[in-house]
C-alpha cells in the first residue's frame, strides 16, 4: 500500500471495481440470505445474478451487515501493508448496524481508526469515498480526507424511482394500506435520501414508467447546483438500458464534469427491489 492512511468502506458503496483498485479502497462485504443459503456480496454472488435470481425466489431474501471480524480483517490487512492510520466511511447508520461492526472493530486494532457515517448508501457513500481517495492522492493528510468527505456529504442530491413498491412491503417497510394504493392505482414512487442523516423522504410518484424516469430527472436538478461542477452517478437495479439512456440525456443537458453508470448492491436492491433506477451526485462548492 502507497498510503499511509488506508481507506475502508463496506460493499454498498457501488464504487466500480476499476476505481476500488485504482485508489486502494478496500470493500468490507455484507452477506445476502436466500433462504439457508448465504453469500458474500460481490464475490460469491454478483448484483446481476441477484436481481435475476430475486423475482423467482418465494422466500424474500435478507442481508447482513459486515461483522466487527470482517472490518478488523480488513484494518489488519490495512496495517499489514504498510497503513499508519485507517479513515472508513460507511452505509447510513439510520439504515444499517455497519458503524457499530467498524466501531467495534476499530477498538480491536493498535492504529487510529477513524469512522465516519456518510448518511447514505450506494454511490452517496462511494462520492464520498472517492473524494477522500482523491484528497489523499493529492498529499492530503487524515485532515483534507475527512473535510473532502463532508463537503460532498452536505453537497450530496440523491432520487430513487421505484418500479414497484413490492420489495418494500416484502421487507416490510411500508404498510398493508400503501400495498392496496399500489394495486389501485399502479404508481411508481419517488423517495429521496436525505443528507443530513441517511433517512428517506417521498417525493412526487408517477403513473408511468416513463414518467417517473422524466420526474426522477426534474426532481433530482431541481435541487443540484447546476452552475457548479458537478459528479453524478446514474444507478440501476439491472435496469441498464434504460440507466444508459438517462445518462446520455443528463450529458447533453446538464454536461457534468464526471458521470459514470452503475449497478445498485443487493443489499438496497433486497428493499428496492428490480428495476428501480436513480440519480445520485453532488456539485462542487
Amino acid at each position: 500500500m502507497a498510503n499511509q492512511i488506508a481507506l475502508v468502506t463496506d460493499s454498498t458503496c457501488d464504487i466500480p471495481a476499476e476505481w476500488r483498485e485504482k485508489y486502494e479502497i478496500i470493500v468490507v462485504p455484507s452477506i445476502i440470505v436466500f433462504g439457508e443459503r448465504q453469500y458474500i456480496d460481490g464475490i460469491e454472488m454478483t448484483a446481476e445474478q441477484f436481481y435475476d435470481q430475486l423475482p423467482k425466489e418465494k422466500i424474500h431474501p435478507f442481508t447482513s451487515h459486515p461483522t466487527p471480524a470482517a472490518f478488523l480483517e480488513a484494518y489488519r490487512e490495512a496495517k499489514q501493508k504498510g497503513a499508519k492510520q485507517i479513515v472508513t466511511v460507511v452505509v447510513a447508520a439510520a439504515m444499517s448496524g455497519t458503524i457499530t461492526a467498524a466501531q467495534q472493530a476499530a477498538e480491536e486494532i493498535d492504529i487510529p481508526v477513524q469512522v465516519i457515517n456518510s448518511c447514505s448508501n450506494s454511490m452517496g457513500l462511494g462520492w464520498q469515498v472517492i473524494a477522500a481517495a482523491r484528497a489523499r492522492e493529492k498529499g492530503g493528510g487524515l485532515e483534507d480526507m475527512v473535510a473532502a468527505i463532508e463537503r460532498v456529504r452536505q453537497n450530496m442530491v440523491y432520487f430513487v424511482s421505484l418500479n414497484t413498491l413490492e420489495y418494500l412491503a416484502k421487507g416490510g417497510r411500508i404498510g398493508d394500506a400503501i400495498r392496496l394504493v399500489e394495486s389501485v392505482l399502479t404508481i411508481k414512487p419517488l423517495v429521496f435520501v436525505k443528507p443530513e442523516n441517511g433517512t428517506v423522504g417521498v417525493s412526487l410518484p408517477a403513473r408511468s414508467r416513463k414518467l417517473a424516469i422524466t420526474g426522477l430527472q426534474r426532481e433530482f436538478f431541481k435541487i443540484m447546483n447546476v452552475k457548479m461542477p458537478m459528479h453524478i452517478a446514474v444507478l440501476h437495479n439491472n435496469a441498464l438500458d434504460e440507466a444508459k439512456a438517462l445518462a446520455q440525456k443528463v450529458i447533453e443537458t446538464y454536461n457534468p464534469r464526471e458521470l459514470i453508470t452503475t449497478i445498485v448492491s443487493p443489499v438496497l436492491g433486497v428493499h428496492t427491489g428490480p428495476q428501480a433506477i436513480a440519480l445520485c451526485g453532488y456539485a462542487e462548492s
